[in-house]
């Protein structure tokens, strides 16, 4: 039976892309994956292939994803023992972007033409600003984080989310109404943190 199916959405990953300091990356940037996310490149390929076929492939590339679940918790235990969950710099940006954000995205770019589109908040922070406002309000110290020498020597995946990246959404912002709720994750963890602490978050 031939599929009448006009739009493909695919999940992507944006920390594909270099590491590029200060500086804005937009989806033009070229991807540098490494061997934990190669297989990323493939899955973006097929929403490709799916334009070049006449329909319209969306390749939505998604931020580090936060909310009221377990990962989340594993980072507030990491922070409130006095260390950075986050590998890297302490200068290094960090993209991030609320899962209900990044949820209302996808509903966004059922409009969207073909192409790919970074899925972030509007303020990337640095890895500093991240760990150090949650530990604002957790009443804790501000956490110590690895010698990035060490980091170094940790894999594929820890030299993936050791990079800075301050990833635009310009182009999602313009294509559609979409607008994050949460500017940064700064503005995002009192209510991250408040949906845990009434017991609505996910385990």
């Amino acid at each position: 039976m031939q599929s009448t199916a006009t739009r493909f959405i695919q999940e992507s990953f944006a920390p594909l892309y270099p590491d590029s300091g200060d500086r804005w990356i937009e989806e033009t940037t070229p991807l540098q994956p490494t061997p934990y996310n190669r297989t990323v490149v493939d899955a973006e390929q097929s929403a490709e292939r799916f334009t070049s076929g006449g329909g319209n492939g969306i390749v939505l590339r998604f931020a580090g994803l936060y909310g009221p679940d377990a990962l989340t918790r594993q980072m507030i235990d990491t922070v409130g023992k006095g260390w950075s969950p986050l590998p890297g710099s302490p200068a290094a940006y960090f993209s991030s972007v609320a899962q209900s954000d990044a949820a209302s995205a996808v509903v966004a770019s059922l409009e969207v033409p073909a192409g790919a589109y970074n899925v972030v908040d509007d303020d990337p922070l640095t890895r500093r600003d991240i760990c150090g406002s949650l530990a604002s309000y957790l009443g804790v110290r501000q956490p110590r984080f690895l010698p990035t020498w060490l980091t170094r020597h940790m894999g594929s995946i820890v030299e993936c989310m050791s990079r800075s990246q301050r990833i635009s959404n310009g182009r999602i912002r313009t294509a559609t109404n979409w607008k994050p709720k949460y500017a940064s994750i700064r503005d995002g963890w009192r209510a991250v943190l408040h949906e845990l602490e009434s017991g609505a978050g996910a385990s």
